[in-house]
């Protein structure tokens, strides 16, 4: 089997009104009696925000739409329900980037906690929403916070308590955001947490909603078919509202010691009530579609197969784009034969009822952890004269899939191409994997002599020594038990920050990493494992004298007209080893790529990413300004914070603010960006 085919508006004048109006909300959880409150006028706030609010009736679809984040707000995590992180905003432009300065910058409360808390908390990588002159965030630990949109100020947080089970599966303390829904009477804000709960708070208090589940939150580990430790199962994503539904995916544990594992399934709930309303089960039971790729009955304990990165959803259509992950085991599925539908699938099912639309598999049987990383991103294009509604979906491996987002039907040919076998005693592989025409891939794929290292015939000595050690060949070369070189590796190629469009130009960017790495699998021990085989020996692979493997450039930004599949440009993000490689007396290259960065934001004349830069080297952290039509650099706005979230952009009290999450641990929260105010 190869394929298949409400909310109100408000007036930003609130925002003078709730300066210095501050709600602290210390839940436990199931209770509503431990609230506590930094100020007590805070109280009145809701009152105060009922009164100035301009409500404003419409449906969801004119709301949040799929054609960019609407009327000057940011209402879901990537602007819009698909995924576009763009805004028709034009205040900030070419001709006054450079004017840029911070305007506001707010710290979250992980720091209270972590001070007497050794949790070990990374990179703050969520991004708000802001509706109704207020930004709603989810920090590290799952506090969720409301905090004016023009000034900074904080209005009110809840603090679930999540980080009192310890840390989360897989990524740890790791964050996305939230998610709004409003009937124009009720208002809410759905935050997942890490110890796998979903809550439902006032948009207005931060209270949690009691008539939700119980006491204002459901228990994400039941209904799951097997029992599951909560320990191994998380949410980091936001949840995605559709109607009145709000749908979760989930964080499962990636790097398993046994074939059971928790089930991937993405569940959606009552908006109102936390009733669940409908399962999508990703690894088909019984005797439903997709059975007979799963052989020997895998599907009755194989795991994982979820949905961790962002969902998108085309309102009109009541269409949800789900991008699943790899089944248990990332690197070895001897214990799993066949194809193993709906993993590394975009599936498009009906919001309302969970029933599968269509899907497309974009690898089979999957070894390499190319799990979809990223948001399908919803783009409205013409090719060939031929208007299309599609759905854009970049990938691990470096490929940029584009389908009817209606049928399913990809917009240009997808050819099924043989890939090499596998050496490792018990695995199968698939003998073909599905290979887009349209457009380039925007990495390098797989691992050829020609592209190692070359900037002396010392450095491509030393390259083609050390991958001499290793199995290595073109892309889905399978891993081995000497150990094989994979480009691109599990980071990507493209990663959870996903891509951004511009719906008035079919422009699709993409920023990337090229960051090969070794897998060789190994004999676990039998008496803590029963996998044939594991992952053993593994990280990137390192080339000559601390140098990269490959040719550069290591971090790229690439963009493409979706109207024709073809590559516009492409450009380096960063100086990367720029400055390394001239004191190796390399003649000065020019910008490699490299360091860590954001995703895009989109505006009608500026394409931004954040860039941490590299200190070591005297580059400081900016947020970059390209011109979308060349990838020219236009302005870097130095910044006093690394960023570390994918920024958004929305209008408060006349201004145009970008806003970015920034830092690590004790030291994260968000930072504004805006024009120098006018008197």
């Amino acid at each position: 089997m190869r394929a298949g085919a409400t909310g109100w508006m408000a007036s930003d004048q609130v925002i003078g009104l709730a300066a210095n109006q501050k709600l602290s909300l210390a839940t436990s959880r199931g209770t509503n009696q431990a609230l506590s409150f930094v100020k007590r006028q805070a109280m009145g706030f809701a009152a105060i925000l009922a009164t100035v609010l301009v409500a404003v009736s419409t449906s969801a679809a004119d709301v949040y739409g799929q054609q960019g984040a609407p009327e000057g707000v940011w209402p879901a995590y990537g602007g819009d329900a698909g995924s576009t992180k763009y805004a028709a905003l034009a205040q900030i432009d070419a001709n006054n980037v450079a004017q840029l300065d911070v305007a506001w910058q707010w710290t979250t409360s992980d720091a209270a906690v972590l001070a007497s808390n050794d949790l070990g908390v990374g990179a703050f990588k969520a991004t708000p929403i802001m509706v109704h002159g207020v930004l709603y965030i989810r920090t590290s630990l799952s506090i969720v916070t409301a905090i004016v949109a023009a000034t900074g100020e904080q209005l009110w947080e809840f603090d679930p308590k999540s980080w009192e089970m310890g840390r989360p599966t897989n990524l740890g303390f790791n964050s996305r955001g939230v998610a709004h829904w409003s009937d124009g009477e009720a208002e809410h804000i759905y935050v997942a947490t890490g110890d796998a709960r979903l809550w439902a708070l006032d948009a207005r208090t931060g209270r949690p909603v009691l008539d939700f589940g119980a006491d204002g939150s459901v228990d994400l580990t039941e209904s799951l078919g097997r029992s599951v430790r909560r320990q191994s199962y998380q949410v980091m994503s936001p949840p995605l509202v559709v109607g009145d539904v709000v749908i979760v995916g989930s964080s499962i544990a990636d790097g398993p010691r046994y074939m059971t594992a928790p089930p991937g399934d993405v569940r959606a709930f009552d908006v109102r009530t936390g009733e669940e309303r409908w399962k999508f089960q990703t690894i088909p039971q019984g005797d439903t579609y997709g059975i007979e790729t799963w052989e020997n009955e895998s599907w009755t304990y194989t795991g994982n197969t979820n949905v961790w990165s962002i969902m998108s959803a085309d309102l009109e259509l009541g269409y949800v784009y789900l991008p699943i992950g790899t089944p248990t085991n990332d690197w070895y599925g001897g214990h799993r034969l066949g194809d193993n539908l709906f993993a590394e699938s975009l599936v498009a099912v009906d919001a309302a009822t969970g029933e599968r639309v269509w899907h497309y598999q974009l690898v089979h049987h999957g070894l390499w952890d190319y799990d979809i990383p990223a948001a399908p991103t919803l783009v409205d294009i013409t090719v060939d004269g031929r208007p299309i509604k599609a759905v854009a979906q970049v990938t691990k491996q470096g490929f940029v899939y584009v389908f009817d987002r209606v049928t399913g039907e990809p917009v240009w040919p997808i050819e099924e191409l043989p890939v090499p076998a596998s050496t490792v005693p018990g695995e199968r592989v698939s003998p073909t994997q599905p290979f887009p025409t349209k457009p380039p891939a925007f990495e390098p794929q797989g691992l050829a002599i020609d592209d190692l290292i070359d900037f002396t015939p010392e450095l491509r000595a030393e390259a083609e020594a050390i991958v001499s050690e290793f199995e290595y060949g073109p892309l889905y070369t399978p891993p081995s038990l000497r150990g094989t070189i994979q480009v691109p590796g599990w980071g990507g190629g493209a990663n959870w920050y996903g891509a951004a469009f511009d719906p008035e130009t079919g422009y699709l960017y993409v920023p990337s990493r090229t960051g090969p790495i070794v897998v060789q699998l190994q004999e676990p021990d039998p008496e803590r494992s029963d996998f044939r085989y594991r992952r053993g020996r593994g990280g990137s692979a390192a080339g000559p004298q601390g140098l990269p493997l490959l040719k550069p450039p290591y971090v790229r930004v690439t963009a493409y007209d979706l109207n024709t599949g073809e590559l516009a440009w492409m450009v380096p993000h960063g100086n990367g080893i720029r400055q390394r490689l001239i004191d190796l007396g390399i003649p000065d290259p020019g910008p490699v790529g490299g360091g860590g960065f954001t995703g895009p934001l989109l505006t009608p004349s500026l394409l931004f990413l954040g860039h941490s830069g590299r200190p070591q080297d005297g580059e400081p952290p900016v947020l970059r300004a390209f011109d979308k039509g060349t990838g020219a650099v236009v302005h870097e706005t130095t910044l006093p914070v690394r960023p570390t979230g994918t920024p958004m952009t929305y209008m408060a009290e006349g201004r145009q603010f970008i806003v970015m999450a920034y830092g690590a641990g004790e030291e994260a929260g968000l930072i504004g960006l805006a024009l120098p105010s006018t008197p």
